[in-house]
């Protein structure tokens, strides 16, 4: 286990054991705020956590123009120009999938969306959310996707992820990732919530995610990729920038549900 995933695997383990740890995640590939992230990160003595979105670096371009090894390319030359170690450096993937190609059928978009994945990690990134929630294109309009689709399609993403983890292990750069799974947020870019606000994750749609995503990494082989599962997205009620404070006691109360569930094992 080298230093990053050694890092974000330390917080985890401090969580559970009820410390209040965590780390931002600097997602954007502006040079001058990943600078002034990393600058940050050397004076701070802590890991730098740069992510990348499937519609920011992906194998066409996405808007930056870059794939996933460019993104890697430069973000590591800003490092060394800041002083900041590799091994102070992780990499992550934010809503990597089909999202992008989320028009096509659901044999194309989710044949896109694991070339990408597998892309991603081949090039180095070790911290990798796989989205697969997005209705395709000949899903059913207008409708959610079941969340047992959801968890099957989330399982043919890390199947990928671990093709691009053994292409590097051949070439003996292998890192293991670390995965995250869930996506009660925003789609990528954002998006309105209304005047009822965001729809809150409950501890039940917590549970669910979660056995549901466990057994269909089981049913195709991924037990040890689960056991490297180490975050789930929820939408505890708070938006950035959001202007109100009023659901403050609803993310606490959620919170606690989460907790509750994880603590006594259900799901």
């Amino acid at each position: 286990m080298d230093h990053a995933t050694a890092y974000l695997r330390h917080i985890v383990a401090a969580q559970g054991r009820g410390e209040v740890r965590g780390i931002y995640s600097v997602c954007t590939a502006d040079p001058l705020a990943l600078r002034a992230a990393m600058e940050q990160a050397v004076e701070d003595g802590t890991p730098a956590l740069i992510e990348a979105t499937s519609n920011q670096v992906n194998q066409d371009g996405g808007y930056t123009g870059m794939q996933p090894e460019d993104f890697v390319a430069f973000v590591e030359a800003l490092a060394r120009e800041v002083g900041l170690r590799r091994d102070q450096l992780i990499l992550g993937g934010g809503h990597l999938g089909p999202n992008p190609w989320r028009d096509e059928r659901v044999e194309v978009a989710m044949a896109r969306g694991c070339e990408l994945v597998e892309g991603y990690v081949a090039a180095g990134f070790v911290k990798i959310h796989l989205d697969a929630s997005m209705p395709l294109g000949d899903d059913p309009a207008g409708e959610p996707l079941a969340l047992e689709v959801v968890a099957q399609r989330t399982a043919h993403l890390c199947l990928a992820a671990e093709r691009g983890y053994q292409a590097r292990h051949e070439a003996g750069e292998a890192i293991a990732p670390l995965y995250v799974i869930g996506s009660d947020v925003p789609p990528p870019g954002g998006a309105a919530t209304g005047e009822g606000g965001p729809q809150v994750t409950t501890p039940e749609e917590f549970e669910t995610t979660v056995a549901l995503t466990r057994q269909a990494f089981l049913d195709h082989g991924l037990e040890e990729a689960w056991n490297r599962v180490i975050a789930v997205v929820v939408q505890p009620g708070r938006l950035a920038l959001d202007p109100e404070a009023l659901v403050i006691d609803r993310i606490r109360d959620v919170l606690r549900g989460y907790a509750f569930a994880v603590g006594t094992g259900r799901g």
